[in-house]
């Protein structure tokens, strides 16, 4: 599609990059200007009148008037009417009024009328900020057209239903009017136009030469059985670098389904090259290292690289390594020669820094292979979508039971609580209770952590106070997990440190979370089988119904999509993952199966 010059300004306010683009810009309402044959109550009608009588009063100016086409009298009334309704509104002038007609005092009545040049035809009103509706009309008619839609390989089918929606005649009207008789075909549109940008975005690089070290003599010599999952999961990745091509893979599973053996096994796969692990917190990362010193074999040179002041010698020990693990502190080093590069909990990185450490060990046109770990379980439409992009594994099956159970509770159930949290204690088990802010706020009715920690202090020993600004918080961290009973904390906790004596965790103002937050934070208690509950305190009247649906199932994926039923998909092909929804159409809760014909017959074209 080729664009006039003059036209680029407008493309870039509407945000159009492809001519459906352009084409899924409705109007939110279509104008009937043509003369309507016969009188239909309570709908807009045009028609033309002749002035019988006028009379004004109350800043109203009404009167009487004949259409001759309808052989009868009417009423018109204008509200606020002003000068240039007087002046046209006189005895025996010709008018024609547009409006919605009404019956009243025993007649017709044309309710504050648009006054219009002349009659005829269909005018979209699209109700865009700063730009003419008859712009976006004349765009829309200039670009929107058979061979510019052919071009986008979309079928036939929908070039016809577009150009038919856009022709603003009587079929165009009657369409409109009945627009949600077409949604599976705009959804279908949108998809498609989706997912061909995407497909764009795919870059597609060379990978290093590798030979993949055998790593089955090590799977059986575990202190444990790996799952059929783990297993599915290190064929993905073997699979992978026996490809020619840069892969970027995501491994994905609820907290605690043994992601850490799966990068490990990935890392002695690529042995005696090199391979970094990113992870991000300086907490996170140290347990990494050292599940690795115990797991991997000793002929693994293992490498920790902490954040802060450059240690002697690093540059050689960089070069020497088979593993590298750190935080995001990676990214400000150089002289890696990865051919593997792993991101832990992935969705706590900017997507900038991701970039930087997929970047790190690129060497011309050679790229290393890519896999990111995530505890956030995604809805199955988003990552049919991003499949365009990633390949996916999935770990749902678990090490070992988890066997938590999940209470919503307002005021009246706290002595309750403080029995559990006494009984727990006596247990030389943990808790952990999590607050939505660290100092006093008026926008919120809870307890600040400052505000609260006064409390629990002077009724309980060994309580551990932490939050995300906490510059010791890792130290705090691993001071509790040593000798603590509780932790009041933020949601720092969300991700990080692995408590096998956790047994119990509030959430206070649990209705302000996401439910992937809520589902990450109740991941922290019955890491090794350990029987736990995890308590939603909400002060609302009535418990939300999405928390008590939460409540119900453990089950990662299934919250995804229930996550997804309470927020709309964000913006997708930016990567953003906010709140917004940039599909008008598309809903990403229930048309999974618009999504699979729209890969299928994009996989055929």
């Amino acid at each position: 599609m080729k664009v006039k010059s003059t036209d680029f300004e407008f493309f870039k306010k509407l945000k159009i990059k492809s001519v459906i683009d352009l084409a899924l810009i409705l109007p939110k309402k279509i104008e009937n200007l043509n003369l309507t044959p016969k009188p239909n109550p309570n709908e807009i009608c045009t028609q033309k009148v002749q002035i019988k009588s006028v009379g004004f009063k109350n800043n109203q100016l009404f009167g009487i008037c004949e259409c001759k086409m309808w052989n009868q009298e009417l009423s018109f009334v204008f509200f606020n009417a002003n000068k240039w309704h007087h002046s046209l509104c006189k005895i025996g002038a010709e008018l024609i009024f547009h409006s919605k007609l009404v019956f009243f005092n025993q007649s017709w009545q044309f309710n504050n009328p648009k006054i219009l040049n002349e009659a005829g035809g269909f005018v979209p009103k699209y109700q865009i900020q700063s730009i003419k509706d008859s712009t976006i009309k004349n765009l829309i008619q200039s670009y929107v057209n058979f061979e510019n839609l052919k071009e986008s390989q979309i079928d036939e089918k929908y070039i016809h239903f577009l150009l038919a929606l856009h022709a603003y005649d009587e079929k165009s009207f009657a369409m409109f009017q009945n627009l949600e008789q077409f949604y599976e075909n705009l959804k279908y549109i949108e998809m498609y136009n989706f997912l061909k940008r995407l497909k764009t975005k795919k870059i597609q690089k060379k990978s290093f030469e590798l030979e993949i070290f055998d790593i089955q003599t090590w799977l059986e010599n575990l202190p444990f059985t790996p799952t059929q999952d783990q297993l599915n999961a290190i064929k993905d990745i073997r699979e992978d670098l026996h490809s020619k091509e840069a892969k970027r893979r995501v491994i994905m599973g609820d907290v605690g389904c043994g992601k850490t053996l799966v990068l490990l096994a990935a890392a002695l796969m690529v042995y005696p090259k090199q391979a970094i692990l990113m992870a991000p917190t300086s907490i996170l990362a140290s347990q990494l290292f050292e599940e690795a010193k115990k797991l991997l074999p000793e002929f693994m040179n293992i490498a920790f690289i902490k954040g802060g002041k450059k240690d002697k010698g690093l540059d050689a020990q960089i070069q020497q390594a088979h593993l590298i693990i750190g935080t995001h502190a990676l990214i400000y080093h150089t002289g890696f020669q990865a051919v593997l590069v792993m991101i832990d909990e992935q969705h706590r990185f900017g997507s900038a820094q991701r970039q930087k450490i997929h970047s790190l060990s690129s060497e011309g046109e050679l790229s290393p292979h890519f896999i990111q770990f995530s505890a956030t379980p995604i809805p199955r439409t988003l990552s049919m979508i991003q499949s365009e992009l990633l390949n996916f594994s999935f770990i749902k099956q678990m090490p070992f039971k988890k066997e938590i159970k999940t209470f919503c509770i307002k005021n009246e159930d706290f002595s309750k609580l403080t029995e559990k949290i006494k009984k727990e204690i006596s247990l030389n088990h943990q808790i952990i209770i999590i607050y939505p802010l660290v100092n006093q706020s008026d926008k919120i009715p809870y307890l600040s952590l400052e505000q609260a920690r006064a409390y629990w202090e002077s009724h309980y020993d060994k309580v551990f106070v932490t939050h995300g600004k906490d510059k010791q918080k890792d130290e705090i961290l691993q001071k509790f997990k040593e000798e603590g009973n509780i932790l009041l904390s933020t949601t720092v906790v969300e991700v990080g440190i692995s408590l096998p004596r956790l047994s119990t965790i509030v959430i206070v103002g649990a209705e302000r979370l996401g439910l992937a937050t809520l589902h990450q934070l109740r991941g922290r208690v019955g890491r090794v089988g350990l029987k736990s509950s995890c308590y939603l305190y909400t002060k609302l009247k009535n418990i939300p119904q999405r928390l008590e649906e939460f409540a119900l199932t453990m089950d990662g994926f299934k919250i995804a999509e229930l996550d997804l039923k309470n927020r709309l998909s964000g913006d997708l092909i930016d990567g953003l993952m906010q709140h917004g929804n940039e599909f008008k159409f598309f809903d990403f809760s229930s048309d999974e199966m618009i999504l699979q014909k729209v890969k299928q017959d994009l996989s055929k074209s």
